[in-house]
C-alpha cells in the first residue's frame, strides 16, 4: 500500500470509528426511550380506560336516576289518586301518557281486579294472560322487600368532570320532561265519570274537577320530593294548574296533602319478567285506604326513548357507549359502537330497574395509530442504521475514488514516461540520419534515399503520436468536433489502404482488402474514421507481425449503416486482459522496457471516437486463432 493509500485509510479510520461510536451512544438512548415510551404509553392507556370507566359509571347513574325518576312519578301519581273517579282516571292515563302501557288493580291476595278478561282491548287481554307470571306467587307486595345497595361513585379528573357537568345537564333536561308529563294531569277527560257519581251533583262534579286540576300542584310537589328536592329537577306548574290550586278550598286542600302524605308511606315497587321473549316491568303501590293495589305496567319502547339522553354527547376520539338489554341487543348508543367484539367496560344496571340491562363502553385506538416504544425503538435503529451505513458508505466511496484516483496518477505517470520514450525514438532516429546526411557519411545515392525515408517513417509515427495524444486530451475534456458529411465507405477505405500499405509491409505484415464493388454508403466523420481504422492496424503492426497477414473488411449493416472489420494471426489477447484493453494507459506489458512501444492510448480513442459517431467498437476472437476488431458505423 502506497503512502497515499495509507493516509487516506486513516483518515476513513477516523471517521468510521466515532460514526460506530456515536451508532452504538444512539443505540443506546433509543433503548432507554423506548422503555420510557412503554411505560407511558401504559400510563395513558390506564388513564383511558380509568377515564371511560367513570364515565361508564356515570352514564349508568344517569340512567338507573331518569328511570328511577319515571317509576317513583308514576308510582306517586297512582298511590295519590283518590278512589272517587279512579276508573276514569286510569283510563285517560292509559291514552294520554306514553309511559302507561297497562295500569291495572288487583286485591291484596293477587287477585286481578282491572282490566277483566272480557275487555274488548287486546292490549288488555295480553295483560290478563301474562299478570299472574309477572306478580308472582306470592305476589311482590307480600314479599320481603330486596336490601337497597348504595350505587358506587367513581373519580374523574378535570376534562372528565367537565364532561360529566355536560351530561349532568342534559340527563336533568330530560328528568324535567319526563316529569312534566306526570303533572299535566289536567288533560285528562274525566269530568262524566265523575259527574256520573251518585252521590255527586252539579256542584260536587264541579269541585271534583276543580280538585283533579288542583292537584297537579301537589303531584309536582311529591315528584320533586322524590328526585331530592332540586329545584331544576322540578319545574314549576303551569299557569292553569297554579289557578285551579289557588281555586281550592281548604277542605280540598287537605285532602290532596292528605292523599299526598299517604302515598308516601305506602308500600310500592317495581317487578319484571321477560314473556315470550319480550322485558315486561311491572310497577305497583298500595291504595291510600289500604284495601287494593294499584299498578301499571311500564311502556317500555317510550322509556328507552327517553334514556338517550343519558349518553354523552360530547365524547373522545374512539370512545362508544351503548345501552344494552338482557339479551345484549343496543336500545341507545353514542360514538363508535362495534358491531364484533367485546366491550371493554362493562357496568350493570340495578336489577329492581332494568334486570340484566348493562352500559357498555368501547375504545378503538389513537388515529393513525400511537408509536409505542417498540416501533420507535426500531424506527430510531433503522434511521441510526442508515446514518450509520451512509458514513461507511461515503468513507468507502472516497476510499474507492482515492484508489481509483491514485491508480489514474500512476497510469499517468507511466503516460508521460511512455510518451518521452515514445517520442524520444523517433527523434533519435530523425536526428541520427539527419546528422549523417548532413556530414555526408552516406556511400551512395541509394543509401541517401533509405535515410530520408526512415526519416520521413519516424517523423510520421511522432505526428500520430503527437495526434493520439491531442485527440485523447480533446475526448477527455468532451471538446472534440465531428464532421459529418456522406461517404462511401468502401471508397475511403481504398484510399486509405493504398496510402499506408507500404507501412504495413514494412513492419512484416500482408494488407488484405476484403471490399464491396458497390458502395457502402454512411454519414460520418472522414477523419474520425480513417483515425480508427489506423489505430486498429497500427495495432496489428505491433502485435501481430508473428501472423503474417492483416485483413479489412467492410460490408453493409442490418438496418443501415457499415460494419468494418479488421483482422489479424497474431497471439490475440489474452483472456485476462479483454475487459481493459480498451481503457485509456491500459497495455498489457506497461513496463519502459516492453518489447511494444505504445501510450495505451490508441484503442481507447478509438472506441471513443466510434462511440462519438453513435457506433461501436468491440472486440472477438478470431476463429482460427488471432483478433477480430468490428467497427460498427450507423
Amino acid at each position: 500500500m502506497s503512502p497515499t493509500l495509507r493516509r487516506i485509510f486513516r483518515y476513513w479510520l477516523l471517521l468510521l470509528v466515532p460514526t460506530l461510536l456515536a451508532g452504538g451512544g444512539a443505540i443506546l438512548l433509543l433503548r432507554r426511550e423506548q422503555g420510557r415510551l412503554a411505560e407511558q404509553s401504559a400510563t395513558v392507556d390506564e388513564s383511558r380506560r380509568a377515564a371511560l370507566a367513570a364515565r361508564t359509571r356515570l352514564i349508568a347513574e344517569n340512567v338507573e336516576l331518569l328511570v328511577g325518576d319515571v317509576e317513583a312519578g308514576l308510582l306517586d301519581t297512582l298511590g295519590g289518586e283518590p278512589a272517587t273517579g279512579l276508573e276514569a282516571f286510569l283510563q285517560g292515563w292509559e291514552k294520554s301518557n306514553p309511559l302507561v302501557r297497562v295500569a291495572f288493580r288487583s286485591t291484596a291476595e293477587g287477585r286481578l281486579l282491572r282490566p277483566t278478561p272480557a275487555v274488548n282491548d287486546e292490549e288488555a287481554r295480553g295483560f290478563v294472560r301474562r299478570f299472574p307470571r309477572l306478580v308472582g306467587n306470592p305476589p311482590p307486595w307480600l314479599a320481603a322487600p330486596p336490601p337497597i345497595l348504595s350505587s358506587e361513585k367513581a373519580s374523574a379528573d378535570e376534562k372528565e368532570v367537565r364532561k360529566v357537568a355536560s351530561n349532568v345537564a342534559q340527563v336533568q333536561s330530560a328528568r324535567r320532561d319526563v316529569q312534566e308529563l306526570f303533572k299535566a294531569r289536567e288533560s285528562y277527560d274525566r269530568p262524566a265519570s265523575v259527574a256520573m257519581a251518585p252521590s255527586a251533583g252539579l256542584a260536587d262534579a264541579t269541585a271534583a274537577n276543580e280538585r283533579s286540576r288542583g292537584q297537579v300542584k301537589a303531584e309536582a310537589d311529591a315528584v320533586g320530593a322524590t328526585s331530592g328536592g332540586r329545584p331544576s329537577a322540578a319545574p314549576s306548574p303551569r299557569p292553569e294548574a297554579k289557578r285551579a290550586a289557588e281555586s281550592m278550598s281548604q277542605p280540598e286542600v287537605a285532602a290532596v296533602a292528605q292523599a299526598k302524605d299517604n302515598s308516601a308511606g305506602l308500600r310500592r315497587g317495581w317487578t319484571s319478567a321477560a314473556i315470550d321473549g319480550r322485558q315486561h316491568v311491572l310497577g305497583w303501590v298500595e291504595s291510600a285506604d289500604q284495601t287494593d293495589i294499584r299498578g301499571v305496567e311500564l311502556e317500555l319502547a317510550a322509556l328507552i326513548s327517553r334514556l338517550g339522553a343519558a349518553l354523552p354527547a360530547d365524547f373522545g376520539f374512539g370512545e362508544g357507549y351503548a345501552l344494552r338489554d338482557e339479551q345484549g341487543r343496543v336500545m341507545q348508543q353514542a360514538g363508535s359502537v362495534p358491531r364484533t367484539g367485546g366491550p371493554m367496560i362493562r357496568v350493570p344496571l340495578a336489577a329492581t330497574m332494568l334486570p340484566g340491562w348493562d352500559v357498555v363502553a368501547f375504545l378503538a385506538p389513537a388515529p393513525g395509530g400511537r408509536v409505542g416504544g417498540a416501533e420507535f425503538f426500531w424506527i430510531g435503529l433503522l434511521l441510526v442504521g442508515l446514518f450509520v451505513a451512509a458514513i461507511v458508505a461515503g468513507g468507502s466511496l472516497l476510499l474507492w475514488q482515492a484508489r481509483q484516483s491514485e491508480a489514474e496518477a500512476a497510469q499517468k505517470t507511466s503516460f508521460v514516461a511512455n510518451v518521452s520514450h515514445e517520442f524520444k525514438t523517433p527523434l533519435t532516429t530523425i536526428r541520427l540520419y539527419s546528422e549523417l546526411l548532413d556530414q555526408g557519411r552516406v556511400r551512395d545515392a541509394s543509401q541517401g534515399g533509405d535515410y530520408l525515408r526512415t526519416i520521413g517513417r519516424e517523423a510520421q509515427r511522432l505526428a500520430r503520436l503527437v495526434n493520439n495524444a491531442l485527440d485523447f486530451s480533446r475526448l477527455e475534456q468532451g471538446r472534440k468536433k465531428y464532421a459529418r458529411e456522406p461517404l462511401d465507405v468502401a471508397a475511403e477505405l481504398r484510399r486509405l489502404l493504398a496510402t499506408h500499405e507500404p507501412r504495413v509491409a514494412d513492419a512484416g505484415l500482408v494488407l488484405q482488402r476484403v471490399l464491396p464493388e458497390e458502395p457502402l454508403p454512411a454519414t460520418t466523420d472522414r477523419d474520425a474514421l480513417e483515425q480508427i481504422v489506423l489505430n486498429l492496424i497500427d495495432n496489428a503492426c505491433k502485435y501481430a507481425v508473428a501472423g503474417g497477414e492483416v485483413t479489412v473488411a467492410a460490408a453493409a449493416r442490418p438496418g443501415g449503416g457499415v460494419i468494418v472489420r479488421v483482422l489479424d494471426r497474431g497471439p490475440g489477447v489474452p483472456a485476462g486482459h479483454r475487459a481493459q484493453i480498451f481503457d485509456k494507459f491500459h497495455r498489457v506489458d506497461e513496463t519502459l522496457t516492453a518489447e511494444k512501444g505504445g501510450l495505451g492510448l490508441g484503442l481507447s480513442i478509438a472506441r471513443q471516437l466510434a462511440r462519438g459517431l453513435g457506433g461501436e467498437l468491440r472486440y472477438e476472437p478470431r476463429d482460427g486463432g488471432g483478433a477480430e476488431f468490428i467497427l460498427e458505423v450507423p
